[in-house]
């Protein structure tokens, strides 16, 4: 049975600004977030964070892999497509290409040091840590009841980035593959369709 093709929301296109005011905003809210459960909970330590080549290459490797996988299930799941191609429409469309650095680098950075850095220690570095972080993760993607695929594959892309950081021990690698997923899918889907 194929999946059922959700309805387009009706939703007023974003200008450029608005959308990378959004960003901003939202960044800056996540960085909060984890200083103030870090300042909350003295019990909590942030994931170690250390500069390693090695670390780099494997978050790049990560981010590629992540990005092909993507791109095999956008083709192969059509609940997904249809999601992913809403998200991509009302986001990326109206920024410019230097924009999709913003795009790349702010949820890279701010997601991956709450929801790995902060959320996975506190809850642990197990099993149940790396599920509930990966959920929540998921959930933050979260854009209405007719795009639950998109919250199903954030959910377990979320998994692989928590994996990856607590088999490193390294926030580097998930911050780098995140970063490098974000750039790579928006630049192909930007410059495909214009």
């Amino acid at each position: 049975m194929p999946d059922e093709i959700p309805p387009k929301p009706n939703v007023e296109p974003l200008t450029r600004i608005q959308i990378l005011v959004a960003m901003g905003v939202t960044a800056v809210v996540l960085l909060i977030a984890a200083r103030l459960w870090l300042l909350l909970d003295s019990s909590v330590q942030l994931l170690s964070l250390t500069w390693s080549l090695s670390d780099v290459l494997w978050g790049i490797g990560l981010g590629m892999a992540i990005t092909v996988a993507s791109a095999i299930v956008y083709r192969l799941w059509e609940a997904y497509r249809h999601s992913a191609d809403y998200y991509l429409e009302l986001v990326i469309k109206p920024l410019a290409v230097p924009d999709l650095v913003w795009l790349g680098l702010l949820p890279g950075m701010s997601e991956e040091l709450l929801f790995r850095g902060v959320m996975l220690p506190a809850l642990g570095l197990t099993w149940f840590g790396l599920g509930i972080s990966s959920l929540c993760f998921g959930i933050l993607h979260f854009s209405g009841s007719q795009h639950w695929s998109y919250v199903v594959w954030a959910t377990t892309i979320g998994f692989v980035l928590g994996f990856s950081a607590i088999e490193t021990g390294n926030l580097l690698v998930p911050i780098v593959a995140h970063v490098t997923t974000n750039l790579i899918s928006s630049c192909i889907w930007k410059l495909s369709s214009e």
